[in-house]
Protein backbone atom coordinates (compact mmCIF):
# COMPACT_ATOMS: atom_id res chain seq x y z
CA UNK A 1 0.00 0.00 0.00
CA UNK A 2 1.45 3.38 -1.02
CA UNK A 3 1.93 6.22 1.46
CA UNK A 4 -0.92 8.29 0.02
CA UNK A 5 -3.28 5.30 -0.04
CA UNK A 6 -2.41 4.37 3.55
CA UNK A 7 -2.83 7.95 4.73
CA UNK A 8 -6.28 8.20 3.14
CA UNK A 9 -7.31 4.78 4.44
CA UNK A 10 -6.19 5.52 8.01
CA UNK A 11 -8.04 8.84 8.09
CA UNK A 12 -11.19 7.31 6.62
CA UNK A 13 -11.06 4.46 9.14
CA UNK A 14 -10.61 6.89 12.04
CA UNK A 15 -13.65 8.97 11.15
CA UNK A 16 -15.73 5.89 10.39
CA UNK A 17 -15.00 4.75 13.93
CA UNK A 18 -16.32 7.90 15.62
CA UNK A 19 -19.17 8.76 13.24
CA UNK A 20 -21.97 7.41 15.43
CA UNK A 21 -21.30 9.74 18.35
CA UNK A 22 -19.54 12.61 16.61
CA UNK A 23 -22.45 15.03 16.47
CA UNK A 24 -23.48 14.34 20.06
CA UNK A 25 -19.99 14.98 21.38
CA UNK A 26 -19.75 18.19 19.34
CA UNK A 27 -23.15 19.45 20.49
CA UNK A 28 -22.16 18.82 24.11
CA UNK A 29 -19.06 21.02 23.78
CA UNK A 30 -19.93 24.74 24.19
CA UNK A 31 -16.49 25.89 23.03
CA UNK A 32 -16.83 24.02 19.76
CA UNK A 33 -20.43 25.23 19.37
CA UNK A 34 -19.27 28.84 19.75
CA UNK A 35 -16.64 28.30 17.06
CA UNK A 36 -19.24 26.77 14.77
CA UNK A 37 -21.59 29.70 15.37
CA UNK A 38 -18.87 32.15 14.28
CA UNK A 39 -18.46 30.25 11.01
CA UNK A 40 -22.23 30.26 10.42
CA UNK A 41 -22.45 34.00 11.10
CA UNK A 42 -19.62 34.68 8.67
CA UNK A 43 -21.28 32.62 5.94
CA UNK A 44 -24.70 34.17 6.51
CA UNK A 45 -23.19 37.67 6.31
CA UNK A 46 -21.46 37.02 2.99
CA UNK A 47 -23.68 34.54 1.15
CA UNK A 48 -27.44 35.15 0.66
CA UNK A 49 -29.97 32.47 1.52
CA UNK A 50 -30.94 30.43 -1.51
CA UNK A 51 -27.35 30.09 -2.66
CA UNK A 52 -25.93 26.67 -3.58
CA UNK A 53 -23.16 25.65 -1.17
CA UNK A 54 -20.54 22.91 -1.32
CA UNK A 55 -19.79 21.40 2.11
CA UNK A 56 -16.20 20.11 2.00
CA UNK A 57 -15.90 17.37 4.60
CA UNK A 58 -19.46 17.44 5.94
CA UNK A 59 -18.92 14.92 8.74
CA UNK A 60 -22.25 13.96 10.34
CA UNK A 61 -24.09 16.74 8.50
CA UNK A 62 -24.38 19.24 11.34
CA UNK A 63 -23.55 22.29 9.22
CA UNK A 64 -25.44 21.05 6.16
CA UNK A 65 -28.66 20.50 8.13
CA UNK A 66 -28.39 23.90 9.83
CA UNK A 67 -27.68 25.82 6.64
CA UNK A 68 -30.40 24.03 4.69
CA UNK A 69 -32.85 25.06 7.41
CA UNK A 70 -31.70 28.65 6.84
CA UNK A 71 -32.68 28.44 3.17
CA UNK A 72 -29.47 27.33 1.45
CA UNK A 73 -29.09 24.42 -0.97
CA UNK A 74 -26.16 22.21 0.04
CA UNK A 75 -24.13 19.54 -1.68
CA UNK A 76 -22.33 17.78 1.18
CA UNK A 77 -19.36 15.47 0.61
CA UNK A 78 -17.17 13.39 2.89
CA UNK A 79 -14.50 10.70 2.51
CA UNK A 80 -15.89 8.64 5.41
CA UNK A 81 -18.82 6.42 4.35
CA UNK A 82 -20.02 6.20 7.97
CA UNK A 83 -20.08 10.01 8.21
CA UNK A 84 -22.01 10.15 4.93
CA UNK A 85 -24.62 7.77 6.37
CA UNK A 86 -24.91 9.93 9.49
CA UNK A 87 -25.25 13.10 7.40
CA UNK A 88 -27.96 11.57 5.20
CA UNK A 89 -29.85 10.44 8.29
CA UNK A 90 -29.51 13.84 9.96
CA UNK A 91 -30.89 15.82 7.03
CA UNK A 92 -33.83 13.40 6.75
CA UNK A 93 -34.65 13.79 10.45
CA UNK A 94 -34.29 17.57 10.14
CA UNK A 95 -36.75 17.59 7.24
CA UNK A 96 -34.30 19.22 4.81
CA UNK A 97 -33.37 16.24 2.63
CA UNK A 98 -34.87 18.02 -0.36
CA UNK A 99 -32.28 20.79 0.06
CA UNK A 100 -29.20 18.65 0.82
CA UNK A 101 -27.47 16.21 -1.55
CA UNK A 102 -25.05 14.03 0.46
CA UNK A 103 -22.38 12.21 -1.54
CA UNK A 104 -19.56 9.84 -0.60
CA UNK A 105 -16.82 11.85 -2.29
CA UNK A 106 -13.50 12.90 -0.78
CA UNK A 107 -12.21 16.44 -1.09
CA UNK A 108 -9.32 14.97 -3.11
CA UNK A 109 -11.79 13.59 -5.69
CA UNK A 110 -14.24 16.46 -6.20
CA UNK A 111 -14.21 15.73 -9.92
CA UNK A 112 -16.42 12.72 -9.10
CA UNK A 113 -19.29 14.95 -7.95
CA UNK A 114 -22.62 13.93 -9.46
CA UNK A 115 -25.52 16.14 -10.49
CA UNK A 116 -23.53 19.36 -10.29
CA UNK A 117 -25.71 21.27 -12.73
CA UNK A 118 -23.94 24.60 -12.17
CA UNK A 119 -20.90 25.95 -10.30
CA UNK A 120 -21.41 26.65 -6.60
CA UNK A 121 -22.01 30.10 -5.14
CA UNK A 122 -19.75 29.25 -2.21
CA UNK A 123 -17.92 26.38 -0.55
CA UNK A 124 -17.23 25.94 3.14
CA UNK A 125 -15.15 23.59 5.26
CA UNK A 126 -15.51 23.51 9.03
CA UNK A 127 -13.08 22.26 11.69
CA UNK A 128 -10.19 21.17 9.54
CA UNK A 129 -11.18 18.75 6.75
CA UNK A 130 -8.82 20.65 4.45
CA UNK A 131 -5.99 19.83 6.88
CA UNK A 132 -6.53 16.16 6.05
CA UNK A 133 -6.16 16.48 2.27
CA UNK A 134 -2.94 14.87 1.09
CA UNK A 135 -2.42 17.15 -1.94
CA UNK A 136 -4.08 20.45 -1.10
CA UNK A 137 -2.62 22.17 -4.18
CA UNK A 138 -4.57 19.83 -6.47
CA UNK A 139 -7.68 20.08 -4.30
CA UNK A 140 -7.48 23.88 -4.34
CA UNK A 141 -7.60 23.90 -8.13
CA UNK A 142 -10.61 21.55 -8.12
CA UNK A 143 -12.40 23.67 -5.51
CA UNK A 144 -11.76 26.81 -7.57
CA UNK A 145 -13.15 25.08 -10.65
CA UNK A 146 -16.36 24.32 -8.73
CA UNK A 147 -16.99 27.96 -7.82
CA UNK A 148 -18.69 30.64 -9.85
CA UNK A 149 -16.63 33.75 -10.64
CA UNK A 150 -16.72 35.76 -7.43
CA UNK A 151 -17.62 32.65 -5.43
CA UNK A 152 -16.34 32.26 -1.89
CA UNK A 153 -14.48 29.62 0.09
CA UNK A 154 -15.11 29.90 3.84
CA UNK A 155 -12.76 27.61 5.75
CA UNK A 156 -12.03 26.88 9.39
CA UNK A 157 -8.47 25.54 9.30
CA UNK A 158 -6.35 24.03 12.08
CA UNK A 159 -3.49 26.46 12.64
CA UNK A 160 0.11 26.15 13.73
CA UNK A 161 0.20 28.50 16.72
CA UNK A 162 -2.25 27.56 19.46
CA UNK A 163 -1.08 29.38 22.63
CA UNK A 164 -3.21 27.26 24.95
CA UNK A 165 -1.87 24.02 23.51
CA UNK A 166 1.74 25.15 23.64
CA UNK A 167 1.37 26.28 27.26
CA UNK A 168 -0.43 23.08 28.28
CA UNK A 169 2.19 20.69 26.96
CA UNK A 170 5.22 22.81 27.91
CA UNK A 171 4.04 22.93 31.53
CA UNK A 172 3.69 19.14 31.42
CA UNK A 173 7.21 18.80 30.03
CA UNK A 174 5.87 17.26 26.80
CA UNK A 175 7.94 19.43 24.49
CA UNK A 176 7.60 17.24 21.39
CA UNK A 177 3.82 17.33 21.74
CA UNK A 178 3.91 21.10 22.24
CA UNK A 179 5.79 21.46 18.95
CA UNK A 180 3.76 19.02 16.85
CA UNK A 181 1.94 21.73 14.89
CA UNK A 182 5.23 23.16 13.67
CA UNK A 183 6.20 19.94 11.88
CA UNK A 184 6.15 19.94 8.08
CA UNK A 185 4.18 17.46 6.06
CA UNK A 186 1.42 15.22 7.35
CA UNK A 187 1.45 14.30 11.03
CA UNK A 188 -0.27 11.29 12.67
CA UNK A 189 -2.85 12.56 15.17
CA UNK A 190 -4.63 10.02 17.40
CA UNK A 191 -8.42 9.83 17.39
CA UNK A 192 -9.87 7.28 19.81
CA UNK A 193 -7.21 4.69 19.07
CA UNK A 194 -7.04 5.39 15.36
CA UNK A 195 -4.97 7.82 13.27
CA UNK A 196 -5.95 10.96 11.41
CA UNK A 197 -3.17 12.22 9.16
CA UNK A 198 -3.12 16.01 9.51
CA UNK A 199 -1.16 18.85 7.94
CA UNK A 200 -1.00 22.10 9.91
CA UNK A 201 -0.97 25.52 8.24
CA UNK A 202 -0.46 29.12 9.11
CA UNK A 203 -2.74 31.49 7.19
CA UNK A 204 0.02 32.62 4.83
CA UNK A 205 0.83 29.04 3.78
CA UNK A 206 -2.82 28.22 3.27
CA UNK A 207 -3.60 31.39 1.32
CA UNK A 208 -0.58 30.90 -0.94
CA UNK A 209 -1.88 27.48 -2.01
CA UNK A 210 -5.28 28.89 -2.92
CA UNK A 211 -3.80 32.02 -4.51
CA UNK A 212 -2.16 29.71 -7.04
CA UNK A 213 -5.67 28.45 -7.83
CA UNK A 214 -7.04 31.99 -8.28
CA UNK A 215 -8.55 32.71 -4.85
CA UNK A 216 -7.57 35.70 -2.72
CA UNK A 217 -8.32 36.65 0.85
CA UNK A 218 -11.46 38.57 1.84
CA UNK A 219 -11.09 38.23 5.61
CA UNK A 220 -9.19 36.37 8.31
CA UNK A 221 -9.76 35.88 12.02
CA UNK A 222 -8.61 33.58 14.81
CA UNK A 223 -10.78 30.84 16.30
CA UNK A 224 -9.66 29.56 19.69
CA UNK A 225 -7.03 32.22 20.38
CA UNK A 226 -8.02 33.51 23.82
CA UNK A 227 -10.57 30.75 24.37
CA UNK A 228 -9.11 27.32 25.17
CA UNK A 229 -9.41 24.65 22.47
CA UNK A 230 -12.44 22.34 22.58
CA UNK A 231 -10.52 19.46 24.20
CA UNK A 232 -10.11 21.67 27.31
CA UNK A 233 -13.86 21.91 27.85
CA UNK A 234 -13.48 20.46 31.38
CA UNK A 235 -11.38 23.51 32.29
CA UNK A 236 -13.98 25.80 30.72
CA UNK A 237 -16.75 24.12 32.72
CA UNK A 238 -14.90 24.92 35.95
CA UNK A 239 -14.36 28.58 34.97
CA UNK A 240 -17.44 29.69 32.99
CA UNK A 241 -17.21 33.41 33.78
CA UNK A 242 -13.53 33.52 32.85
CA UNK A 243 -14.13 31.73 29.56
CA UNK A 244 -17.12 33.95 28.76
CA UNK A 245 -14.82 36.95 29.12
CA UNK A 246 -12.30 35.28 26.82
CA UNK A 247 -15.07 34.72 24.25
CA UNK A 248 -15.86 38.43 24.30
CA UNK A 249 -12.17 39.29 23.90
CA UNK A 250 -11.90 36.92 20.97
CA UNK A 251 -14.90 38.50 19.26
CA UNK A 252 -13.34 41.93 19.72
CA UNK A 253 -9.70 41.25 18.93
CA UNK A 254 -9.63 37.99 16.95
CA UNK A 255 -9.40 39.74 13.57
CA UNK A 256 -6.51 42.04 14.56
CA UNK A 257 -3.27 41.71 12.56
CA UNK A 258 -0.80 39.27 14.15
CA UNK A 259 -3.48 37.91 16.51
CA UNK A 260 -5.58 36.60 13.62
CA UNK A 261 -2.76 34.28 12.56
CA UNK A 262 -2.86 32.40 15.86
CA UNK A 263 -5.37 30.18 17.62
CA UNK A 264 -6.53 26.58 17.56
CA UNK A 265 -8.08 27.33 14.15
CA UNK A 266 -8.21 30.32 11.86
CA UNK A 267 -11.27 31.29 9.84
CA UNK A 268 -10.39 32.51 6.36
CA UNK A 269 -12.65 33.72 3.57
CA UNK A 270 -11.26 33.58 0.02
CA UNK A 271 -12.84 34.82 -3.20
CA UNK A 272 -12.45 33.49 -6.73
CA UNK A 273 -11.50 36.19 -9.19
Amino acid sequence: MGVVTRTLADTQHAFDGVAGGYDRSNAANPILCAMRARVHRTLATLVPAGAHLLDLGCGPGTDAAHLAAQGYRVTAIDWSPAMVEEAARRVRVAGVADRVDVQHVGIHEIDRLERMDAPFDAAYSNFGPLNCVVDLHAAARSIADCLKPGGLLIASVIGRICPWEIALYVTRGEFARAAIRFRRGVVPVPLEGRTVWTRYFNPREFERIFADAGLTRVSLRALGLFVPPPYLQAFADRHPSFVAGLQRAEDRYGAWPLLRSCGDHFLVVLRKA
